[in-house]
């Protein structure tokens, strides 16, 4: 079902359709009671069932233990008007729109922190996301940056019929058996640090050097760059455990990162 410019659900006005995920659509709407545009994330209805709602009301109250400045918050999740809709504050854009134009070395590492912020966050909870990519890295004033759909991206894992759902260019290999962990997210935190760093993305098999290798090496660290390959080791065992090692050694590299 595709909601129409103008159509009112509940308190909500929709202005546009901005996105069409395999779980969801998203849409950009008015808040007419709080006077603020809002983003309403709407679940394909042929996905939503009893169970599926009951599971996404477990998540929500999970999510809502995530209280982080780049964590993307959740305002209300319900039925409105006899569809399930997720509120969440409306971004300027998303980190995939954003990689489409240049960016300083110093934005990029902005944004690679952030992100390590975020999934530290949630991994010291053992919260795994389960689809960590650029379209949901949100951005907002001032350079903030927001991972988004943590509960969405946990019951599409759930109830979708695939073997390994997420998106398959920023799929870990154990997670596309179906065999998710923390060290997926950091895989696939792995592969977004290396396409702010070189501007692509790698592919199976991983194997050193990577797509834009040399464009990496002449404008970040060595360091950086080991810091990198660890989180993209094919060999789960061989990555980092969890975000929260992986942003403890940016932190280190940080200051030397730039060449």
């Amino acid at each position: 079902m595709t909601l129409r410019r103008r159509q009112r659900l509940g308190q909500y006005r929709i202005e546009s359709r901005l996105s069409v995920g395999g779980f969801a659509s998203v849409y950009r709407a008015y808040d007419t009671i709080e006077g603020i545009r809002v983003a309403l994330k709407v679940p394909h209805q042929d996905l939503v069932d009893a169970a599926t709602l009951s599971i996404f009301r477990r998540e929500v109250r999970v999510v809502a233990q995530l209280d982080h400045p780049n964590i993307m918050p959740i305002k209300t999740a319900g039925i409105v008007d006899g569809i399930f809709v997720i509120v969440t504050p409306l971004g300027i854009e998303n980190l995939a729109e954003r990689l489409k134009r240049r960016m300083s070395r110093a934005t990029a590492l902005s944004y690679m922190e952030q992100l390590l912020e975020a999934l530290s966050c949630a991994h010291r909870r053992k919260i795994v996301h389960l689809d960590v990519k650029p379209e949901n890295l949100v951005l907002f004033p001032e350079g903030r940056l927001r991972l988004a759909d943590f509960g969405l991206a946990r019951v599409a894992f759930r109830t979708m019929s695939a073997s390994g759902s997420g998106t398959v260019g920023y799929l870990a290999p154990e997670q596309a058996l179906g065999k998710p962990s923390l060290r997926s997210d950091v895989f696939a935190a792995g592969l977004i640090l290396w396409r702010l760093m070189s501007g692509q993305l790698p592919e199976w098999p991983f194997r050193w050097p990577y797509p834009g290798a040399a464009k990496a090496k002449r404008a970040y660290h060595d360091d950086l760059l080991r810091l990198v390959r660890r989180a993209l080791e094919v060999d789960d065992s061989r990555r980092y455990p969890s975000a929260t090692p992986m942003l403890q050694a940016f932190r280190k590299v940080h200051g030397k990162a730039l060449r």
